[in-house]
């Protein structure tokens, strides 16, 4: 096959050593094809899990390939050709599919493949309403986000097999289903949409703050879900809570760099560098968090965007507009109730009205069996009885809390606080 300039080599490496930028290169190159070539396949041969099973194989062989012999001239039609050998060879050996195998298996030409981007329609398919949440976010990282089974397990800190069994369940249910390769209609693709946009927004947290783990951060997990809202975004404009989504997933990873010390410690927000926060995504971040707010009607994420976007718009801590957060999160409270959305409105309302009324509005989620004993829940009303003068509760609440969360560097940070009120 004909070759054009090799990407992934650069001045003074070796083309079985590409240098590290390069790889990534690579990495987002065979991660922005892989949906595309997983779409025309499916709506060539019309299985999705033998589809993508073929397309993560010709993956693997790009990743082998390319850093030798240079990225070909059509990478795209590259892919297709070498998942549909990999998909006849199947049906080849599978003695009970040979019928179905005149009618689909034939050579396709590079040259061939439609210039067509079924990016939405997969994540619609992936975000199966017969799934569970682990399994559509699974699916979506396997089969629009261009991730290995390997690469999902390591960052969800799963054993691979478990992973690869989620994947296939997953798979399976979707065929049972009989769902077809096309975008639902009328309220089922409003519906759809929203377990999409929740399912990356599950991927980006996951990113942002890991559940367990040493490192607080996951950045490679964020990049990606920003990658595939852009993706959904570019298909949708117009559509607000994908914008506002978008908003604030840029405003909220622009702070990345400021939340850990150089040895990997928690930095909360009141005390980070806001000098080293990307002013680029910031800009991006606030232009999008304003325009996904001109629509008729509110919806959870271009609230939380606004949120988002009042914290970046100070220029310190102190400068925050805690009243606009407070009314925001009272407003998101209302049409989107959730005790995570109850608990930062005690933080904003401790921030207007003192400790004592965060505090009583804290109070109000002990009933909840969503928060008993959550982390978050006891670190802030540590934090608040500490700023009221009860430290030897607020030394007890610390120390709880970093009982309760998996991740170690929110460990560490919890145990530091509480050690700094030991009686």
């Amino acid at each position: 096959m004909t070759h054009g300039k090799t990407r992934g080599t650069t001045p003074g490496t070796t083309p079985d050593r590409p240098h590290g930028t390069a790889v990534h290169e690579f990495e987002d190159l065979l991660r922005e094809l892989a949906p595309q070539v997983l779409g025309t396949l499916v709506r060539r041969h019309g299985q999705f899990e033998g589809c993508e099973d073929a397309v993560q194989e010709a993956v693997l062989a790009a990743a082998v390939q390319w850093p030798d012999e240079g990225v070909p001239d059509n990478p795209r039609g590259w892919l297709v050709t070498v998942a549909s050998r990999r998909l006849v060879d199947w049906m080849r050996s599978d003695h009970a599919r040979r019928e179905r195998e005149a009618a689909t298996a034939f050579e396709v030409r590079a040259e061939d493949v439609p210039d067509t981007d079924d990016t939405l329609v997969l994540l619609f398919l992936c975000c199966h309403p017969t799934l569970t949440a682990a399994s559509q976010t699974a699916l979506t990282l396997r089969a629009v986000g261009g991730l290995t089974t390997a690469e999902i397990a390591r960052a969800f800190l799963v054993p691979e097999a478990t992973l690869a069994a989620r994947i296939s369940r997953a798979k399976q249910r979707i065929k049972a289903a009989g769902s077809s390769f096309a975008l639902p209609e009328g309220e089922e693709r409003e519906e759809r949409l929203r377990v999409v946009l929740h399912v990356l927004y599950l991927i980006f947290n996951e990113g942002y703050t890991a559940s367990s783990g040493a490192d607080l951060v996951r950045p490679d997990l964020a990049r990606e879900a920003i990658r595939l809202t852009r993706t959904v975004h570019a298909q949708l404009p117009g559509d607000p809570e994908v914008t506002g989504l978008l908003a604030l997933m840029l405003l909220t990873h622009a702070r990345r760099e400021a939340r850990t010390t150089s040895a990997g410690d928690l930095v909360p927000l009141a005390d980070q560098d806001r000098t080293a926060w990307d002013r680029t995504l910031l800009d991006e971040g606030l232009a999008r968090a304003k325009a996904s707010l001109a629509g008729p009607a509110l919806g959870p994420y271009q609230l939380q965007s606004a949120i988002a976007a009042t914290h970046a718009a100070a220029a310190t801590a102190e400068e925050t507009d805690w009243h606009q957060v407070y009314a925001l999160y009272l407003i998101l409270e209302r049409i989107a109730p959730n005790p995570m959305v109850t608990l930062n409105r005690a933080i904003a309302l401790a921030e207007t009205e003192g400790p004592e009324a965060g505090l009583a509005l804290l109070a109000t989620l002990d009933a909840d069996p969503r928060m008993a004993a959550h982390h978050r829940l006891l670190s802030v009303r540590a934090h608040l009885l500490e700023r009221i003068g009860d430290t030897t509760a607020a030394h007890e609440h610390y120390r709880r809390a970093a009982r309760a969360t998996a991740s170690t560097a929110e460990q560490r940070y919890l145990e530091s606080r509480a050690a700094r009120l030991r009686p």
